[in-house]
């Protein structure tokens, strides 16, 4: 049996069966779901049995490792990350609020992979917006305010030690082990408008969070205008809600998505494994 490809009916998203991942994989089944990763852009791989190195190998065949900064690795890896939340913690939940990963770098990576370890009964679904459907959906007078203009971005409002995730949190009872860094205040520049990098398709870029301002443009007229950026790309109808379950894989193109975590499991542990896809010659 080959591999099935179930599109969800969302903004995005598709469920893939027929692969098992805990083995190599041939050309062929990567240049398949290549191609089913950059028309859905979100993939899910159910039943699978995966160990750190299988999740390391299932990276690989889609590019390099991403550079991750201020989050430490497990124990014994270079490129893994738990993230992760015990049943009783009570720190902020991680990563609630819509972003696409670290933006701030020069070379963002392309993707990210995240496998389910331990799966709470309820809540926990991470939520994704299209950033292709947000920009060819968008009013016409919106666009022409956003055309050519380059935006900010900074890790500084999360990592910065007087940031979210700063040194009063690293205080907190928060598991995840986040390393906060005086680099994070460093920026770097993308356009609100980029095309993808394989499809070529026009997408927005990014949002309020990690921009922090616009090049060219006073702060306080930068700020109206990501805000209203803001609230129009993360409408629910481009989103999809992604619930999870044990042993579940998933893949996202940072490209042309946002995404967000949520809450909802109090009482519960989670524990995800996270990997990110470099950019490499793309």
């Amino acid at each position: 049996m080959g591999i099935e490809i179930t599109p969800s009916a969302e903004a995005c998203g598709a469920q893939i069966r027929g692969i098992d991942l805990s083995k190599a994989l041939d050309e062929e089944s990567v240049a398949e779901l290549r191609q089913a990763w950059l028309q859905h852009h979100v993939l899910s791989f159910v039943d699978q049995d995966l160990s750190d190195d299988d999740l390391e190998r299932f990276t690989g065949y889609f590019g390099p490792f991403g550079d991750d900064p201020f989050i430490a690795p497990i124990p014994g890896r270079d490129h893994v990350i738990a993230v992760q939340r015990g049943a009783a913690e009570t720190a902020p939940i991680f990563a609630e609020a819509w972003h696409s990963d670290w933006s701030f770098q020069a070379t963002p990576p392309i993707g990210t992979c995240l496998l389910g370890l331990t799966i709470p009964p309820t809540g926990g679904d991470t939520l994704f917006a299209n950033q292709h459907a947000a920009l060819y959906a968008m009013p016409a007078k919106l666009r022409s305010r956003i055309e050519g203009l380059t935006a900010v971005h900074s890790a500084k409002i999360g990592y910065a030690p007087d940031g979210l995730y700063g040194d009063k949190d690293a205080a907190s009872d928060r598991s995840m082990d986040i390393r906060p860094s005086s680099d994070a205040v460093a920026t770097q520049q993308h356009p609100l408008i980029r095309r993808h990098s394989e499809t070529g398709r026009a997408s927005l870029y990014s949002c309020l969070g990690y921009i922090i301002g616009i090049e060219g443009m006073e702060d306080e007229s930068a700020l109206e205008l990501l805000l209203e950026l803001y609230a129009w790309q993360t409408k629910e109808e481009f989103q999809y809600a992604h619930r999870w379950e044990e042993g579940m894989l998933i893949m996202w193109d940072n490209r042309c998505l946002l995404h967000k975590a949520t809450g909802g499991y109090e009482g519960h542990d989670r524990l995800l494994h996270r990997t990110t896809i470099g950019a490499g010659g793309l």
